[in-house]
């Protein structure tokens, strides 16, 4: 089950932000957490399936961003 700040990270992946700092922004003030704790929360709950229970479509957006990030940085290592 998730908890209603879990919840709370799951819907705020879902807004669009249309200035720059107004994500991190966000962040601070509806959960007074830094940006790396929040990533940190984020990453940990996109493995649970009880996150994709809830917001599958910004689960598998926000795994398909992170397999992607890894790639590229597996590529420009072995470069």
């Amino acid at each position: 089950m998730l908890t209603d700040t879990e919840r709370a990270i799951l819907d705020l992946e879902g807004e669009t932000f249309r200035f720059a700092g107004s994500k991190e922004q966000a962040i601070v003030e509806r959960f007074g957490m830094s940006s790396t704790r929040y990533y940190q929360r984020l990453n940990a709950l996109l493995a649970r399936p009880e996150a994709w229970e809830y917001a599958p479509t910004t689960v598998s957006r926000l795994r398909r961003v992170r397999a992607s990030h890894a790639r590229s940085k597996t590529v420009r290592q072995s470069a």
